[in-house]
């Protein structure tokens, strides 16, 4: 069986066309991530994209590189790289730091298909071929938000996230224009608070924003508030999704017994795929809806996550599109939306190029 006999840290940058604001006070105006390329004793090799977040998981670019080389690639370094479980029990013997695994795991994943002769298309082997996206609109200025929507929709995609919870009644306002600037269309929205609702107005505030026929909202609540966020979800005011409350399969266990969610989000950039799939099935089996979300990752890991989002029981459009806020990127062929759809066949022979990645490495 082969072994892993080296894991590589690549930093790279890629400018925005527009900053995305988010919470109570998080922005961001650039990536600044890391390239992670796992080898195997065959020569055969992975990549994959573990995008920091130090507001999130307290991760930076330069806390990426050095748990992965002082710590996670000693522990792996020899083992059998088919040792799937294996390898992620060696992982889970250092806390958090969950890009860094999220991206060792995926590599290794490509690793062993490329071994095997398959893409990970082909290794995945996903029920479904074309994805429905969503696309994540930040807190913004009226025309400048007016504007980026605008832009999104002629690209293809026709579910919008909206972010809020800075100021309520201005995110009313807000989406109304977006429904009448869109009026006629195809458009669905949902909201993502980033927990910045009180328990005291949260049950109303949902009320307010299925009357104005919002899909669901993601984490209404600070996550500590389990009790508060379980008779929340009890009320039935709108269909809740769960994010950063279930950062990993343990998380998910608590969520679960508490019953706080509708429909959970998995982000493959920090569970990998091995967790990922064990929450799935987790919640498949208590029969809550599944969407993959994003991590703000470029067209790599845009990839990664769409392959997962093809597997049976992700019912929900995923955030597949971050690639359009993008000025450049690091890849040999860009993304093309159909529809509002992505076409996971035509993600094939998409991969890193190498004159770009030497331009935007850090």
């Amino acid at each position: 069986m082969p072994k892993i006999t080296d894991i590589q840290t690549i930093p790279f940058h890629l400018p925005m066309s527009g900053s995305l604001s988010w919470g109570k006070a998080s922005q961001l105006d650039s990536l600044e991530h890391v390239l992670v390329r796992l080898v195997i004793d065959t020569g055969h090799a992975g990549w994959a994209e573990a995008p920091p977040r130090p507001t999130i998981y307290g991760e930076t670019p330069e806390s990426i590189q050095a748990i992965i080389h002082q710590h996670l690639a000693p522990k792996l370094i020899g083992l059998e790289a088919t040792d799937i479980e294996g390898v992620n029990r060696q992982m889970a013997v250092i806390a958090h730091n969950h890009a860094a695994k999220g991206a060792i795991d995926i590599s290794l994943h490509e690793a062993i298909a490329a071994w095997q002769g398959q893409t990970l298309l082909e290794y995945l082997q996903p029920a479904r071929r074309k994805i429905k996206v969503s696309y994540i609109l930040g807190i913004a200025e009226r025309m400048t938000m007016l504007a980026e929507a605008r832009t999104v929709y002629d690209q293809g995609v026709r579910v919008f996230k909206v972010k809020v919870g800075r100021d309520f009644t201005a995110d009313l306002e807000r989406i109304r224009e977006l429904q009448t600037e869109f009026e006629g269309s195809d458009i669905s929205l949902y909201a993502d608070a980033n927990e910045c609702f009180e328990p005291a107005q949260a049950q109303t505030q949902l009320r307010r924003l299925a009357e104005l026929g919002m899909l669901y909202v993601e984490e209404p609540l600070p996550v500590e508030m389990i009790a508060d966020r379980a008779t929340l979800r009890q009320s039935q005011a709108l269909p809740i999704i769960a994010d950063d409350s279930v950062f990993t399969p343990r998380d998910l266990t608590r969520e679960l017994y508490f019953d706080t969610f509708d429909i959970l989000n998995i982000k493959t950039a920090r569970t990998g795929y091995y967790a990922s799939q064990q929450m799935l099935a987790a919640a498949r089996q208590r029969g809550k809806g599944v969407m993959v979300g994003s991590q703000a990752s470029s067209t790599l890991g845009t990839i990664r996550a769409a392959l997962f989002a093809g597997l049976e029981g992700i019912d929900h459009p995923s955030e597949l599109s971050f690639f359009l806020k993008l000025e450049d990127d690091i890849v040999n062929r860009p993304l093309r939306l159909t529809d509002g759809y992505l076409e996971l066949n035509s993600l094939e022979g998409i991969g890193v190029d190498e004159a770009q990645l030497t331009r935007f490495r850090r």
